[in-house]
């Protein structure tokens, strides 16, 4: 909202200094300050509304150390998350462009599939929350409105440049500028649709959602690749969504996590929105995305003054309401950004709480199948909990998670110089 005043004043009046909000890097910052801001004030009084109505969320009895002394917390503190990322978004951002627009979809979505959860929770006391077959029906309707949208949509584009001799007749056709050297080379800037997305370790780091279907003529292939990049988004935004919720169980570790996430992927939005890094560090180009960077800034900084409260010992969990949306937030982000493969890479402590729980399952289940008798894994899932099982205590435990976390997030932005 802001920007559009800015603008409107210095178009009009030429007011001094308005025209600083045309500058991404500046309205980043500002998200970031307001955000903090936003979660240091309205989190405190959030928090003595909440012990006020004795919202607290039932402590199972799992037989961990410092059990006890959580019972009481209040929970749904994942509504000063929503707020801090919401408020400065539509104070900073540019409104109309569709990157934003589905991220605050996304956030306002979960959000609200989350809040209901644990409003069940809390206020019908039954532990099991929303139905699982629900959580699942919001997370598929989400990932078709960003597949469809992002597939549909004509602002969603890739940049190109290709060079005369390379290119087709049809790719001249659809230039949209022609470009020449110095040394009299020409070379066409195209906007196209496409299903490509980035891949590690690869030489082109590209690949091209169309190849899964390879057994279909090429024609074939362009009209079916829709469907095929909708299922993918909607098994990312389940998958990561998920995991994010089964790595909140201690203190700090799913917001700390999700913040050093969320500035790797600010970081990556940057770069994949801004033509010259890009180019630079051959990168695909994706126009209208550098507003991404506000969102992701806006997002760091709720994820930080959420911390203030939240790190050890809590006087706030975030509840479903905030673990949810943490997880469709950094799925839908990585997709719009077309990193969404690298996020078994960037998103690694996520996997391992998810991979944790899938296999003590599984392992139990075969195991109590074969020898009539269930066996575990690890001491007990999520992957924290093993260790809190071990005797390590909680800060140890989430700040060991979170240097593992930016180990990874450096790892992933290596990737695009390893091929």
């Amino acid at each position: 909202m802001l920007y559009y005043l800015f603008r409107f004043l210095e178009n009009q009046f030429q007011v001094p200094g308005a025209g600083v909000f045309e500058f991404i890097t500046f309205r980043a910052a500002l998200a970031v300050i307001g955000s903090l801001i936003i979660s240091l004030l309205f989190g405190g009084r959030l928090i003595e509304k909440l012990r006020g109505q004795q919202i607290s969320e039932t402590i199972r009895d799992l037989g961990l150390t410092g059990e006890a002394a959580k019972k009481g917390t209040p929970t749904m503190g994942g509504l000063i998350i929503i707020a801090a990322i919401l408020i400065p978004t539509l104070l900073f951002a540019r409104l109309r462009n569709i990157y934003v627009i589905l991220m605050i979809v996304t956030t306002v979505w979960l959000g609200l599939i989350g809040f209901l959860d644990d409003y069940i929770k809390v206020f019908r006391k039954d532990k099991k929350g929303l139905a699982g077959k629900f959580k699942i029906v919001g997370q598929v309707g989400l990932g078709l409105i960003i597949g469809l949208g992002l597939y549909f949509n004509d602002e969603v584009v890739v940049r190109e440049y290709v060079k005369h001799e390379q290119a087709s007749a049809a790719q001249i056709a659809q230039a949209s500028e022609m470009r020449v050297n110095s040394n009299g080379d020409t070379t066409y800037v195209i906007d196209s649709k496409s299903t490509v997305t980035t891949i590690p370790f690869v030489k082109s780091h590209q690949f091209d959602y169309a190849e899964l279907l390879f057994f279909l003529p090429e024609a074939k292939r362009q009209e079916w690749v829709w469907l095929v990049y909708v299922l993918v988004v909607i098994f990312i935004i389940t998958a990561v969504s998920n995991a994010a919720n089964l790595t909140d169980g201690i203190d700090g570790l799913a917001a700390g996590t999700s913040a050093i996430v969320g500035l790797t992927l600010a970081i990556l939005a940057f770069i994949t929105g801004n033509a010259i890094f890009s180019d630079y560090l051959n990168i695909m180009f994706i126009p209208y995305q550098g507003e991404l960077v506000v969102f992701g800034a806006a997002f760091v900084g709720a994820c930080i003054g959420f911390l203030w409260y939240n790190s050890y010992p809590a006087q706030v969990f975030m509840g479903d309401t905030g673990s949810l949306a943490l997880g469709g937030i950094i799925a839908v982000f990585a997709i719009m950004i077309r990193k969404e493969l690298l996020i078994p890479i960037l998103c690694g402590v996520f996997l391992a709480e998810n991979l944790s729980v899938v296999l003590q399952v599984a392992w139990f289940k075969y195991t109590k199948r074969k020898y009539g008798e269930g066996r575990r894994i690890f001491l007990m899932s999520p992957l924290h909990h093993h260790y809190q099982k071990r005797g390590y205590q909680e800060p140890k435990i989430v700040t060991r998670f979170w240097i593992v976390s930016i180990l990874l997030a450096v790892l992933t932005i290596v990737t695009f110089k390893m091929r």
